[in-house]
């Protein structure tokens, strides 16, 4: 339990050393490149865009089915195509990311006091 009475979460266990991972989002995307970018890049931003909406589209699945287990691996796998989508655009996830270091962009709160949109 943490200060507040909550259950904590233990981290995500990977590979078969069972150790936790955890990275910025810039080791994340070095990763993301490393592992595809040249078969991306021969793809391009179209074709990989298509193969990001397609992960998208499992996603939703997942969602509507409830099925805790896929939305896991497909919230992976839709992270993973936006990030080679960035990567081929030359844009540094970390620095997109910056839009919201200060809470909401448009009324700069936290938690957010926009009024909601219908």
């Amino acid at each position: 339990m943490d200060k507040m009475g909550n259950a904590r979460r233990e981290p995500p266990r990977v590979g078969t050393h069972e150790r936790a991972l955890s990275m910025t989002i810039e080791e994340f995307q070095r990763l993301i490149e490393r592992t595809y970018f040249e078969r991306d890049s021969r793809r391009g931003p179209g074709g990989t865009f298509m193969w990001f909406i397609e992960e998208v589209g499992e996603l939703a699945t997942a969602l509507r089915e409830g099925d805790k287990e896929a939305m896991r691996a497909e919230f992976a796998d839709v992270l993973a195509w936006l990030t080679t989508l960035a990567s081929l655009e030359g844009i540094e996830m970390s620095e997109a990311a910056q839009k919201y270091a200060g809470g909401c962009p448009r009324c700069r709160q936290m938690p957010c006091a926009c009024s909601p949109k219908k």
